[in-house]
């Protein structure tokens, strides 16, 4: 059955809020993450930051240089999950099929809601205007028949936007997409793309799903559908995520100390602006690793308690890299999680991997 989905996303969540609360910051360059001399790191700027070069999951010292003039304010995660909170119940006003993603983000399901005098595009432009009314923040919004769609739609035209992509115009809309905005199309998978003479979707319509899968293994299938335009998930209300985690993998196999050395700070920063956006909603129980090595073989292990930095993350992958004398392909970090409410308070606030 066809259906009729938003996906909401806030501009420059915790930006926004400091610039809402704080006017005298309008227009400035300004970024939310860690102490730059204790190796934070930017969870969130702002687009005049971003017009230098500044972006999420950037070492705070290294954006400073990019950006001399830019402003890091500290978190304030217990202010932004009030207004998280207000920015989903404002959602539930509209429809229930509500499915979180992050603190600012979530996939709605209107498809009841939708009928002859009301279109999904004025039920969009309704969020957007209550938010901003309200909270005195932008939402940028986009409309299509499946998750997928909804989600490039929000980001076409971004910040303050709404897109929407018809049941119609859904061939041509993307078969124009290049692949990197299929999920999970990263660096490494565009270039062996780019190696098969594939950089859009449209290039992506010369090969069968087998063909695919050959390729690229259970993620074939993935490629297929979504350069089709097909995304047959739904929206769920209630979901749990176990675990949250990034992984890498390299143009050339390494040892495992110096795939550490070159990649394990960006891995770390990345996870920790995904660890940003959940806090709302969960707590880190026990860090893990995940070491693939050239022959394809993989491990994976984890530890509880201790501290949630670098060098812990590097004495795991060390240690999992020690079960196979080969060099290493890919690694990986990342955190299973716990939901908030079953742990004190003081435990789910940012994890700081990088403040010791």
């Amino acid at each position: 059955m066809s259906k009729t989905i938003i996906h909401c996303d806030a501009d420059c969540f915790f930006a926004a809020i400091e610039i809402r609360d704080n006017p005298d910051l309008q227009g400035r360059p300004v970024a939310v993450g860690g102490h730059p001399e204790r190796r934070g790191v930017i969870s969130t700027c702002n687009y005049p930051a971003r017009k230098f070069g500044v972006r999420s999951a950037m070492a705070s010292a290294y954006a400073l240089r990019l950006c001399a003039g830019l402003i890091i304010l500290p978190h304030r995660m217990a202010h932004y999950r009030q207004i998280s909170q207000k920015i989903m119940m404002i959602f539930h006003q509209f429809t229930d099929l509500v499915e979180p993603l992050s603190l600012d983000e979530a996939f709605l399901d209107v498809t009841e809601q939708v009928n002859i005098n009301v279109s999904a595009r004025d039920i969009a432009a309704s969020i957007r205007k209550q938010v901003s009314d309200e909270l005195g923040i932008t939402v940028s919004a986009g409309v299509a028949p499946n998750k997928f769609l909804a989600k490039v739609a929000s980001d076409w035209h971004k910040p303050d936007a709404l897109f929407e992509i018809a049941p119609s115009q859904v061939s041509t809309f993307v078969a124009q997409l290049p692949v990197t905005c299929i999920p999970g199309v990263g660096r490494v998978t565009a270039e062996r793309l780019a190696r098969l003479h594939v950089k859009t979707c449209a290039d992506l319509l010369a090969f069968s799903e087998q063909e695919l899968c050959e390729h690229f293994g259970q993620f074939g299938s993935r490629l297929y559908h979504c350069s089709r335009g097909s995304d047959t998930r739904m929206v769920r209300s209630e979901r749990q995520k176990k675990s949250v985690s990034v992984e890498q993998t390299f143009d050339c196999d390494l040892p495992a100390r110096e795939a550490c050395d070159l990649y394990l700070s960006e891995l770390i920063c990345r996870l920790q602006e995904r660890i940003d956006k959940l806090a709302d909603s969960y707590s880190a129980g026990k860090a893990f690793v995940k070491v693939k090595f050239a022959d394809f073989s993989s491990t994976t292990l984890e530890r509880a308690g201790g501290e949630f930095t670098r060098n812990s993350f590097a004495e795991l992958i060390l240690e999992a890299a020690s079960r196979n004398e080969g060099l290493v392909r890919l690694l990986g970090v990342g955190v299973r999680l716990n939901k908030a409410d079953s742990v004190p308070p003081t435990e789910v606030d940012q994890l700081g991997l990088f403040e010791n």
